[in-house]
C-alpha cells in the first residue's frame, strides 16, 4: 500500500495478522471499524489520584505506581466514580512498522456520555498520539465527567486510526471536492477543514438539546436504551434561536448542517477556535468513510456536539460556527462502510443522546 492515507479496514486486518497490533484475548471482527479499531478495557483499572502524561523515556507501569490509590477488578464491573481518574490497561498492543503512526479518540457513545477516554501510551508526552515505530502496551485514561459508570473488562470506549503518510486535504481540495459531491448541506465554510455551526432554529417544535443533570444513578454501559432520558438529562428549548451556556455544564447540541463522509475519504471532528467563545466542541470524534454518503444508505447526517462551557457564561446563538472538519484521504477504499454491512448506531442521525437512553 503505497499511497498515503488512513488506512482502512482491510489494511488493519494485515496489521493484526503481521503482529503489528496483538492482543489478548485475541482481536474479534466487531473490533474492526472502516477506517479505525476499537480498543478494550482489560481486567484491572487503578484509582489514580490525577491525571498525568508519562514523560519521555518513562513506562506508564512506574507512574501508575507513583500516583496509584487502588486497583479496582472489572472482571464482573465495577463502578467508575464521576470526577475521579482510572487508568486501564487495554487489551491490544502496538508494534507500529516504520511509516506508519496512530491517533486515538473516544467512540461515539463515550463522548455523548461526557466520558473522557483518553490513551496513554509509554514515553507519551501527549495523550491520543502514537509515534511512528511505537512498540509496547497502550492504556486508557477514563475520567467519568457527568455521570458514573458501571463498566466491565472487555467494553470498548475508545478507537485508534492509523496513518500511512499525511493526506490531510488542504482547503483547495476540499473545496474542489465540496464542488463536485458536496459534503455538507447548504454552504460550505473551509478554513483549515469544513466548518460547521449549530442548530437552535430546528424544523419542528423547540427542542434543541439537553443537559446533563448534576446528580443522577449510575449509567451501565451495557444497557442499550434502558434508561430514561429525563432522569438523566434536562430538555433545553428555544424559542429565539438562542441559548446561554452555563459554566461546567455539559450539553448534547446538533449541527445545522448535514455531512456526509465519501467512500475514499475519513474526517476527524476538531474545535473550530478558542477565540471565538468561552466554550468548545469538548470532544474530538473520528467520523467514517460513508458516514451519511448515500453509498452506505445514508442521506447526509448531522453532527453531534458534545459542548461545555468554561469560565463565563456564554450566548450561543442559531448558525454560530462551533467546530470543524478535518478531512483526509484514505489509502485506499474499505470493504465496508459506516451504516453498511456494519452495526452503525448514529447512521441518518439528527440530536440523539448515547445509546444507553430512550428518550420515548
Amino acid at each position: 500500500m503505497s499511497q498515503p492515507g488512513v488506512l482502512p479496514a482491510q489494511a488493519l486486518r494485515g496489521l493484526i495478522a503481521s503482529g503489528a497490533i496483538a492482543a489478548s484475548p485475541a482481536i474479534i471482527p466487531e473490533q474492526i471499524q472502516p477506517a479505525s479499531l476499537d480498543l478494550r478495557l482489560g481486567p484491572i483499572a487503578y484509582r489514580v489520584r490525577a491525571s498525568f502524561l508519562i514523560g519521555k523515556g518513562r513506562l506508564t507501569a512506574d507512574r501508575i505506581a507513583e500516583f496509584e490509590m487502588h486497583q479496582i477488578d472489572l472482571t464482573k464491573g465495577a463502578v467508575l466514580e464521576k470526577g475521579c481518574v482510572y487508568i486501564i490497561p487495554l487489551m491490544e498492543s502496538l508494534a507500529l512498522p516504520h511509516g506508519i503512526t496512530a491517533v486515538a479518540n473516544a467512540k461515539s457513545s463515550t463522548g455523548r456520555l461526557d466520558l473522557l477516554t483518553r490513551l496513554i501510551t509509554d514515553g507519551g508526552t501527549e495523550f491520543d498520539r502514537i509515534a511512528e515505530g511505537y512498540h509496547g502496551p497502550l492504556y486508557a485514561e477514563v475520567c467519568p465527567k457527568s455521570f458514573s459508570v458501571l463498566v466491565r473488562a472487555g467494553q470498548r470506549l475508545n478507537q485508534i486510526r492509523f496513518r500511512q503518510g499525511q493526506a490531510v486535504l488542504s482547503d483547495a481540495d476540499l473545496a474542489n471536492l465540496h464542488a463536485h459531491e458536496p459534503l455538507v448541506s447548504g454552504e460550505a465554510l473551509i478554513s483549515e477543514g469544513l466548518g460547521f455551526s449549530v442548530d437552535l432554529r430546528p424544523e419542528t417544535g423547540d427542542l434543541v438539546g439537553y443537559r446533563a443533570k448534576p446528580h443522577t444513578g449510575v449509567v451501565d454501559l451495557d444497557r442499550i436504551g434502558h434508561y430514561p432520558a429525563p432522569e438523566f438529562w434536562e430538555e433545553i428549548h428555544s424559542q429565539n434561536g438562542r441559548i446561554i451556556l452555563d459554566p461546567g455544564a455539559f450539553y448534547i447540541l446538533v449541527s445545522r448542517e448535514a455531512v456526509t463522509i465519501p467512500p475514499d475519504y475519513a474526517a476527524e471532528m476538531a474545535p473550530f477556535l478558542a477565540m471565538v467563545g468561552e466554550f468548545r466542541v469538548h470532544y474530538a470524534g473520528f467520523f467514517d468513510p460513508g458516514f451519511g454518503h448515500a453509498a452506505a444508505g445514508g442521506q447526509g447526517s448531522r453532527g453531534v456536539l458534545e459542548v461545555r462551557c468554561h469560565e463565563a457564561p456564554f450566548v450561543l446563538e442559531h448558525g454560530q460556527i462551533v467546530g470543524r472538519l478535518v478531512y483526509e484521504r484514505m489509502a485506499e477504499r474499505p470493504e465496508t462502510l459506516y451504516g453498511r454491512e456494519i452495526s452503525s448506531n448514529y447512521q441518518g442521525q439528527g440530536l440523539k443522546l448515547a445509546k444507553q437512553f430512550r428518550t420515548q
